[in-house]
Formats: structure tokens, C-alpha cells, sequence
């Protein structure tokens, strides 16, 4: 889930708000491919493509004001607010944090507050 985060991170800062060309990984028909952990892949290359992202996104939010409409746009919503991209990544990040813990509550049986 981490890696999808810093794609998701790619994805609305960098291309959707501030219209850059960023990589794409997947197809059209399956958009999976971020969450996959790849042969390359370590813990270690998985919290850096994170923490490299996390940075650039504050960069970008950091440079605009709340209420700047992103320079690209989407199908689902078209050109957002940065205000509406932050709020949507607490969602995305507090929802994949909820699952985490439900997946750590599997593997050690603790449940917590």
C-alpha cells in the first residue's frame, strides 16, 4: 500500500495539479500494477519512492495557494482545488492506514483503540 501512496502522491500533485508528465505504470484496463511489488523491490526502495514523493507533493502545495485549480484535469472530477487534493489524500491515506491495521490485526491478533 505504500507504493500505490506514492504513486497516488505522483499522481495528484505532480500530474494532476501541476500538469506534469509523470510515468504511468499499469494499463487502462488494469490500474493494479501500484500496488505490486516488483523483484527490485525492498522495503528500504519502497519508503524512499515514497518519501521522494511525499517531498515533491510538498514542494507543489507548498508553492500554491488552497483555493489554485490544478492545471490537469480528471474524468471522474475534472480540475480540483489544491484544497480538495489535500483533503482527498487524507482519505486515501487514513482509508490504506485502516486497511494496514486490519491486516495487522490478522497476522497478530491485537486489536487496538
Amino acid at each position: 500500500m505504500i507504493k500505490h501512496l506514492a504513486w497516488v502522491e505522483q499522481g495528484w500533485f505532480r500530474e494532476t495539479f501541476a500538469g506534469e508528465e509523470v510515468e504511468f505504470i499499469g494499463s487502462e484496463l488494469d490500474k493494479s500494477a501500484e500496488f505490486l511489488i516488483d523483484e527490485d523491490d525492498t522495503v528500504e526502495s519502497v519508503l524512499a519512492f515514497y518519501r521522494v514523493e511525499v517531498e515533491r507533493s510538498r514542494r507543489v502545495a507548498g508553492s500554491s495557494s488552497l483555493d489554485d485549480v490544478s492545471a490537469g484535469s480528471t474524468t471522474l472530477h475534472g480540475h480540483v482545488s489544491l484544497r480538495w487534493i489535500l483533503v482527498h489524500m487524507l482519505e486515501e491515506t487514513a482509508r490504506h492506514a485502516g486497511h494496514m491495521d486490519i491486516m495487522r490485526e490478522t497476522i497478530d491478533g491485537r486489536i487496538g483503540d
